[in-house]
């Protein structure tokens, strides 16, 4: 896709300091993105690895809000891998909000200890390799790390993304199939609800690395459930949505 800039932009963009100044692509994001130009969906499952991610924020708003802190586990061989786990507070340019401190608990005294995002950008893509991105509503944690990545190291990450808030709905569109009668309108799919309805360990919520941890076990309860445990391959769990019966 082409992005237009005006001359003025393209005359002036190497000047240090301006707005608009073009970052090259960091190393590690070019060796990310030419690995996924040829990746492959069809091996079994377990042969991925996947990390599953959080973030906690000081808002809601893309534009103007960033991230707090960073948390993230290992899957391997379809087990969570305790021995690698990523976490971290990130110090934001803004003061932590007192709404964000009441959800997430990370005072603005907790902040402003911590490294700016700048310096844990490299080793949080260092931790993902090539691994499978995995998070639950994977699409808000994922916007604010790429638009800081295209800041800071320009360029974003490349790895595949598996949503369990979408697992959830197959699942439970796979549950109701032939029974119409049997909707449940009131069905919640945040973290913890899911996680108490399937008898799953249960974490502290909006801490970055227990809610971490906590899709990882939801992630892997689907992996097993979905299709009556019949997704054998990488591609068989991104089409498990397109096989039922109204679609």
């Amino acid at each position: 896709m082409l992005t237009m800039t005006s001359p003025l932009q393209d005359l002036f963009s190497w000047l240090p300091g301006l707005p608009w100044r073009r970052q090259e692509e960091h190393p590690l994001l070019k060796a990310n993105r030419a690995y996924f130009a040829a990746f492959s969906q069809d091996r079994p499952l377990a042969e991925y690895e996947f990390v599953v991610f959080d973030t906690e924020l000081t808002g809601l708003n893309e534009r103007r809000d960033e991230v707090v802190s960073i948390g993230a586990v290992r899957i391997k061989d379809l087990r969570i891998d305790l021995q690698q786990c990523f976490y971290t507070c990130i110090h934001p340019d803004q003061c932590v909000p007192k709404s964000s401190t009441l959800i997430h608990r990370i005072t603005p005294g907790q902040a402003d200890d911590a490294p700016r995002i700048e310096s844990v950008l490299p080793d949080f893509v260092e931790f993902c390799g090539q691994a499978l991105l995995v998070g639950h509503n994977i699409g808000l944690d994922i916007g604010f790390m790429n638009r800081a990545l295209k800041k800071h190291m320009g360029g974003i990450m490349r790895n595949p993304c598996l949503d369990t808030m979408r697992l959830a709905m197959l699942y439970k569109e796979s549950q109701w199939e032939n029974y119409y009668d049997r909707y449940n309108l009131n069905v919640s799919y945040t973290l913890p609800d899911l996680s108490r309805e399937y008898g799953l360990p249960l974490f502290d919520e909006h801490n970055a690395l227990q809610d971490a941890l906590q899709t990882a076990y939801l992630f892997l309860f689907f992996v097993h459930k979905l299709h009556g445990g019949k997704i054998k391959t990488l591609r068989d769990l991104f089409l498990a949505g397109r096989s039922w019966r109204w679609v």
